[in-house]
């Protein structure tokens, strides 16, 4: 919103005050110092003090382009560094947002190569700059541009340890790292113990303590502020009215306006439309609606932010009716919607299911030349395909000629698939083709799982065949998913086909690859071959998995294989691996219906010492391991190891659910 932006850009603005401070003009320097080259020599820089050629008593004249063109041709960073301390120390000169910005990434470079600032200082050392307060103090300003809040703590601690006692603009750097940073009890303490604060002080800690909503410093900092004979600027008033109305605190709201009233700051419109939102959000409807008028009564336009807010709380109540005289209202006075107030519209009709009026609002803003982003296509997707109102899908396809990044891309991709719609995903590929965006891993992930969900089994094998052509260093998952869907689809021998090729084309696989893989030979029938990828798999370095043994075990008690059921079980002990719980039922399940089941309950009590069982399935059922056939001396051994409530539930979920999970 309008208040949000205006609260953003005055948040920024310590670091764009300091970085605009009043400059004097020069000419450009002399043809010592302009744009030297990477091939001339380090004194070339520094003219009056280290060239023997520089006219004594000269006075050098610096201007921001030419020492902004002097840093980018520096021939070391440190050199650079150098420099732009050295212009610092000439009279009347003050680097600009340009020389500072480009220093951001100077100075990081420097501390990656020197591990700490006070490595850095010490090169400078080297190089004849002596440490000085403001050495530290430019560093500060730097960092502080940069965002690069670590090293903003320790060059204020290095700036200590040189015995430099942080000024005012040190410490207001410091206050707005320690919010950033998470510790606001800190960020408190040093404003509080600052002695000679400025209204930039007290600035930034409203700025922070308005972002984390804290009601209590907010007051405190305020009352600080007024007693040390600081006055709040419009801006500073909007923010903090601005986070009060948020909080629904309409009393302390009402008392910042009065403050305002009393110090003679007028409403301006963004005021106006701040108190509308906070009514708004108590659903006090009369009030906001009231505020309106009153502010058109004394001349003042509201905007789009301010009927934006009205819309929102009406349709957030479910009052369609009242919501649709306000935009009646808002386009009779010729206030234009904007992106924020159509996402707004979409987002709450959506939520309401009224999808058609959504996708009308989303082709009117097209209609108007709005470009619609990523929020407005995410607002539009979900409930769409929630409420399975695919047949949008084409007329929220035709707004996809507006730019659109690559997450948006690959998101639409996977909604078309679902929606049934796979011609019209491929043909979103191929427009995101022609607008220059790359496609990566997800793009392919997103359109073959979306052919093969909608069981577009051929053209995911046409595109799967072009993908791997032309981008033959895919992520294992691309091979996966393919081999997943043919499956699922019934195709096991050509999923066998697919995976075997892509094995003697070296493409990379993993575990989850070979496990759906050997789960297709099952379905097939191919027992034997499964054994044998089970065995390859092993031999060519990957481990089996959780999935990979709970995939066989479960087809072997299906195949009421005694043998692979004791085979496995010593692999699944051997591994160490704890199976699921479905799979312990089939296995007493198998155990109820074979005759030969006395080698395997040996397997089931080691498991049980290894701690391999599930939880659940310690809770044995009362006389129902009688059943089981086994002899004598069986039954008492398992009985002794298990409890006497073993819950067998034989109804399991489909075995291949923890691998199918894993390709999504």
């Amino acid at each position: 919103m309008l208040w949000r932006c205006t609260w953003t850009s005055f948040f920024s603005a310590p670091k764009r005050i300091f970085s605009a401070l009043p400059l004097v003009s020069h000419r450009y320097l002399s043809s010592h110092t302009v744009c030297v080259s990477v091939t001339q020599k380090t004194q070339k820089i520094f003219p009056e003090n280290l060239d023997p050629d520089f006219p004594k008593g000269s006075k050098v004249i610096l201007s921001h382009c030419s020492v902004h063109c002097t840093l980018l041709n520096c021939s070391s960073d440190l050199i650079a560094l150098s420099f732009f301390l050295w212009c610092a120390k000439q009279p009347n000169f003050f680097h600009d947002r340009v020389a500072i910005e480009h220093m951001v990434g100077v100075v990081s470079r420097l501390v990656e190569r020197y591990k700490t600032v006070k490595g850095v200082v010490w090169e400078l050392g080297k190089l004849g700059c002596v440490a000085k307060a403001r050495t530290f103090l430019l560093l500060l300003r730097i960092c502080w541009r940069g965002g690069m809040n670590n090293l903003i703590l320790e060059v204020f601690e290095e700036m200590s340890s040189y015995g430099f006692t942080p000024n005012t603009f040190a410490r207001n750097v410091i206050i707005d790292v320690l919010f950033k940073i998470g510790r606001a009890d800190l960020a408190m303490k040093v404003l509080r113990e600052t002695e000679v604060p400025n209204f930039l002080t007290f600035n930034i800690a409203l700025c922070n303590l308005c972002r984390l909503k804290d009601l209590f410093l907010i007051r405190e900092t305020f009352r600080m502020m007024l007693q040390m004979g600081f006055y709040s600027n419009l801006e500073t008033h909007e923010m903090v009215l601005n986070c009060f109305c948020k909080m629904g605190k309409i009393v302390e709201a009402y008392q910042v306006l009065g403050l305002m009233i009393a110090f003679g700051t007028p409403a301006s419109v963004n005021i106006w439309s701040i108190l509308i939102d906070g009514f708004c959000r108590l659903g006090r409807f009369d009030t906001a609606v009231e505020l309106l008028g009153k502010m058109v009564e004394i001349g003042l336009s509201p905007t789009v932010v301010t009927y934006t807010s009205l819309i929102r709380g009406f349709l957030k109540s479910h009052m369609v009716s009242d919501a649709s005289l306000i935009l009646h209202l808002m386009e009779s006075r010729g206030c234009t919607p904007d992106l924020v107030f159509c996402n707004v519209l979409i987002d709450c009709l959506t939520k309401l299911g009224r999808c058609d009026d959504a996708v009308d609002v989303f082709l009117d803003m097209l209609r108007r030349k709005i470009a619609p982003d990523s929020y407005t296509f995410c607002s539009l997707l979900s409930p769409i395909c929630l409420s399975g109102m695919f047949s949008l899908a084409p007329k929220l396809v035709s707004g996809i000629l507006v730019e659109a990044d690559q997450k948006l891309c690959n998101s639409l991709l996977s909604y078309l698939c679902k929606a049934g719609f796979p011609c019209l995903a491929i043909k979103l590929y191929d427009d995101m083709l022609d607008r220059g965006l790359r496609p990566d891993e997800y793009t392919f992930a997103a359109l073959l799982s979306g052919l093969c969900r909608s069981r577009k089994i051929d053209q995911a094998i046409n595109v799967y065949h072009w993908i791997v052509m032309n981008y033959p260093t895919q992520d294992p998952h691309i091979h996966t998913i393919v081999v997943d869907g043919l499956i699922k689809a019934g195709k096991f021998h050509g999923a066998i086909r697919v995976f075997r090729k892509a094995v003697a084309d070296g493409y990379p696989l993993d575990v989850i690859s070979y496990t759906v893989a050997i789960h297709g030979l099952f379905k097939g029938g191919r027992i034997g071959e499964a054994c044998s990828l089970y065995d390859r798999m092993k031999e060519v370095g990957i481990a089996p998995n959780a999935y990979t043994y709970n995939v066989m075990l479960s087809s072997f008690c299906k195949e009421k294989d005694v043998k692979k059921v004791q085979w496995i079980l010593q692999e699944i002990i051997s591994a160490r691996i704890k199976l699921n719980y479905d799979n312990f039922s089939r296995l007493f399940s198998f155990l109820h219906s074979s005759c030969h089941s006395n080698s395997v309950i040996g397997l089931l009590v080691e498991m049980r010492n290894l701690d391999l069982i599930p939880a659940r399935v310690m809770h044995v059922l009362n006389g129902h391991v009688r059943v089981v056939k086994v002899d004598e001396y069986s039954y008492n051994l398992l009985e002794g190891y298990l409890d006497s409530d073993l819950l067998v539930d034989t109804s399991g979920s489909e075995d291949h659910s923890d691998v199918v999970a894993s390709v999504g």
